[in-house]
């Protein structure tokens, strides 16, 4: 693999991997509603939201940090009462009691109109327009969480692009396959990927958190594990991955105002990505290499499925990065690219069709589900046993399988996602 390319994959790597306060659906809306009230230049009157049922079913459940609540309204608010659009998905940082209580003001007066914008061109949509007087800006983000393609005050546009599409692609990207990804992780020197490590180490903080914390956050899975799962688990490495993964998790959900290392635009598929291997590393006493190395495979395979998936769909997100977490786990473990693939087919024969019902605190029960099952496909890929090409919907090739789970989640799946958003806003 030549420089240039490991150039452009370090960069896709870091463009893909961020800090997140709180859920990205609801950070992405009050980053937008921020950078529109900054365009306005004064306190908005009225805010009116145009958003895809994506963003709407990802935001409708889960607690915003530092505020105790949950939903829309209070992330809207809060995006014009404290955000700032240049800290990114980190836009609720100074959040505080007085901001807070502004915010709540803000919400009971009822400047807030949110619609659903059913022709939205991509699942990731978000049009902001807010009003003062005479005066009006508007800022709009699609295809990903921080991607504004449109703004405008008054009557000047001051920023236009056609960029429509809701995959994780740019074209500067590298077209990715499985092999590349091997490679990649395996072989690029060090020094270029050691950046890695920063997103297990926060996100391990996320878990202590929630582990070492009076407070309770969502459903304390990750405590009820560590705690009562020791009885059923023992001090085993499954005991250990299953409760840090879902108490970083638990803390996020939950509205605790701490930052986590996203992966493509979601922090639960950051956590996901990064603190099983990060859990298996310290059990084997793994060197600061190899858990390097096992980092950027499983991150990087994340990546890449979701560059065909798009960044929001039907299917849950911990499908992809339990995925990529298999491979990392193998790469542990000691196998080669030949288990690697092996266990992400084992993955995608076991987790395919999981459906996304929002963000919300019991999205750790699902992500428990996808570590399991990492650890499962990744001991059957290390003694050899790999679902064949004679079974559902693995090929072979493990690049064709892969774009067959994507297929599934980005079109077959799209009826199922429009139900589910019906029962969710009608129940």
């Amino acid at each position: 693999m030549n420089s240039e390319l490991i150039d452009r994959i370090v960069a896709l790597i870091k463009r893909e991997v961020v800090p997140a306060i709180g859920c990205t659906e609801p950070v992405a809306v009050a980053l937008c509603v921020a950078k529109a009230t900054e365009l306005l230049d004064r306190e908005p009157e009225k805010i009116s939201l145009s958003l895809s049922g994506n963003i709407i079913k990802n935001a409708m459940g889960v607690g915003i940090p530092g505020t105790g609540m949950i939903g829309l309204p209070i992330a809207v608010a809060l995006g014009a009462v404290v955000g700032k659009s240049e800290y990114g998905l980190e836009v609720l940082r100074d959040v505080d009691s007085d901001a807070l209580e502004i915010a709540k003001k803000f919400v009971a007066e009822e400047r807030i109109v949110i619609t659903h914008k059913k022709d939205a061109p991509s699942n990731l949509y978000i049009e902001v327009e807010v009003e003062a007087g005479s005066h009006k800006a508007m800022a709009v983000i699609s295809g990903a969480h921080t991607n504004f393609i449109f703004l405008s005050k008054d009557d000047d546009v001051l920023l236009r692009k056609d960029v429509e599409s809701d995959t994780s692609c740019c074209d500067s990207d590298p077209e990715l396959t499985e092999a590349m990804v091997y490679d990649f992780a395996v072989n690029a020197p060090l020094d270029k990927i050691s950046f890695i490590l920063e997103a297990g180490l926060m996100n391990r903080e996320a878990a202590r958190m929630a582990l070492y914390n009076d407070k309770d956050y969502g459903h304390s899975l990750g405590k009820v594990i560590r705690n009562q799962g020791l009885r059923i688990f023992g001090d085993t490495p499954i005991r250990h991955m299953l409760s840090m993964t879902s108490a970083a998790c638990d803390a996020r959900m939950g509205g605790a105002k701490v930052p986590v290392m996203s992966n493509s635009g979601s922090g639960n598929q950051g956590i996901t990505a990064t603190m099983p291997v990060m859990c298996y590393a310290e059990d084997i006493e793994a060197s600061e290499e190899q858990l390097t190395r096992a980092l950027a495979l499983s991150s990087l395979t994340s990546i890449y499925i979701k560059q065909s998936l798009g960044r929001l769909s039907a299917l849950c997100g911990c499908v992809v990065a339990s995925t990529g977490a298999s491979a990392g786990i193998v790469l542990l473990m000691g196998g080669g690219y030949n288990e690697v693939c092996a266990a992400i087919k084992n993955m995608v024969a076991n987790l395919t069709g999981m459906i996304c019902d929002g963000a919300k605190p019991s999205c750790a029960m699902k992500i428990t589900s996808g570590v399991s099952t990492a650890l499962m496909s990744a001991l059957l890929a290390m003694n050899g046993k790999c679902v064949t090409s004679q079974e559902g919907i693995i090929c072979d090739d493990i690049d064709t399988t892969v774009h067959n789970l994507t297929s599934i989640g980005r079109e077959a799946m799209t009826e199922t996602d429009h139900l589910v958003l019906d029962i969710m806003v009608n129940k």
